[in-house]
């Protein structure tokens, strides 16, 4: 199978779904101007991610030593061995002893994840897929399939915003407000975090206001146990993220979750706090500059995102319908490509408001002042979004009923 080109024509969503519907074996090649990254796939599902731009700390080596699983004098013994046998740096940490293969399949698959959901934030670059069989250690590498790279991927870029208001920094530490109630007590664990169905994932989704969900932060879990024990007194959240084996968007979504409830308090650094200030003490013009460039860079996440939306409509290639056919018929799934579909018209609804001082009576008045395409309006739906909008606040902007 020929798959080359640019990740503006066909973004890395695509290209992954493509792959893992075809359960394809091969390296996908991806290169951006200062990184370059690797992906091996057996029968469409993700089994290594290498980077070439990788940095030093991104290394197993130095992740084993971060989190604490073995010391600095155990890995440079392994690294010479390394040098002299030219072997794996994990079978040769196994074989020493030094860690066990849990620890290495664990450190494994988060160094892999991590690297893969960077892409998700690459706005340019090239692709080359290479079909091929690939070799891998089915002892200390479980497989990814290319769907659920790509369900979480969609997850992370949805989320980062809402975590990122709570911890903004890796600087920060935090002083614990209570202890953590016993296991038996905690409350049942939505569908969505229980079950990962697609469907399930929207229960916890407050349309009328999209920037906060019912039972995102409402709950405790394993995640939100093992961050709570490391948020000790001083303790930075880049440690934090070291320590706890969960990669950054895991364990500062669970700090963020703890804070939510009242667990912890964020302490920011008081540089950063002092920058803050600094910045609120901007004259207006700075601050709606600064507001409409964050605006257009929302917009730019959305469209990008929404492209697997077009692709999907314009080809029919997910669902096997021919170009002018129905748009998807899977109900769960027309709900999963609308959430970005209307992160997009948010978007421009927002660009409207700082253009005109208001937002539009209407919805086609995106279209009027070339913001969208009349089909923005409707897909993937048959019939157009709801759109209201109220004397004070936001706008209402909900799908379709069918």
């Amino acid at each position: 199978m020929a798959l080359t080109g640019t990740l503006k024509d066909f973004g890395i969503a695509e290209i992954l779904q493509l792959i893992g519907q075809q359960a394809k074996s091969g390296v996908l090649h991806l290169e951006a101007r200062d990184d370059e990254i690797h992906i091996a796939l057996a029968d469409g599902n993700v089994v290594r991610a290498e980077s070439s731009g990788r940095k030093t700390r991104e290394r197993l080596g130095a992740m084993l030593v971060r989190a604490e699983i073995i010391g600095r004098e155990e890995l440079e013994y392994a690294l010479d061995v390394q040098k002299r046998t030219l072997r794996r740096l994990g079978d040769i940490l196994v074989e020493l002893a030094f860690v066990t293969k849990d620890d290495l399949r664990e450190m494994t698959a988060l160094q892999t994840t991590e690297t893969i959901y960077r892409l998700f934030h690459w706005k340019s670059g090239t692709y080359a897929f290479e079909a091929g069989d690939v070799e891998w250690d089915r002892e200390t590498v479980a497989p990814l399939r290319a769907e659920s790279v790509l369900m979480e991927g969609f997850r992370r870029v949805d989320e980062w915003p809402m975590i990122r208001r709570r911890i903004p920094s890796t600087a920060v530490t935090f002083e614990r407000l209570k202890v953590l109630e016993p296991e038996q007590r905690e409350r049942p664990v939505s569908r969505a975090r229980k079950a990962g169905d697609v469907d399930a994932a929207f229960d916890g989704f407050d349309a009328a206001e999209p920037e906060v969900r019912k039972g995102e932060f409402a709950t405790l879990g394993t995640n939100e146990r093992r961050v709570h024990a490391l948020a000790t007194a001083g303790r930075t959240v880049e440690k934090i993220v070291d320590l706890s084996r969960l990669g950054e968007f895991e364990t500062c979504k669970a700090l963020a979750n703890l804070v939510n409830l009242g667990y912890l308090e964020a302490i920011v650094p008081a540089s950063r706090a002092a920058a803050a200030v600094g910045a609120y003490a901007h004259d207006w013009q700075a601050r709606i500059k600064a507001g409409a460039a964050r605006v257009l860079a929302t917009v730019a996440i959305a469209a990008a995102l929404a492209g697997i939306a077009y692709w999907v409509d314009e080809r029919g290639l997910a669902w096997g319908e021919p170009p002018g056919g129905a748009a998807v018929r899977d109900n769960a799934a027309q709900r999963f490509l609308a959430r970005y579909q209307m992160e997009r018209l948010r978007g421009a609804l927002e660009v409207y408001r700082l253009e005109r001082g208001e937002y539009p009576e209407r919805l086609g008045a995106l279209v009027d002042a070339d913001l969208a395409k009349p089909r923005d309006l409707r897909y993937p739906w048959s019939g157009e979004y709801y759109y209201r909008r109220r004397p004070e606040g936001r706008p209402v902007l909900l799908p379709p009923v069918e």
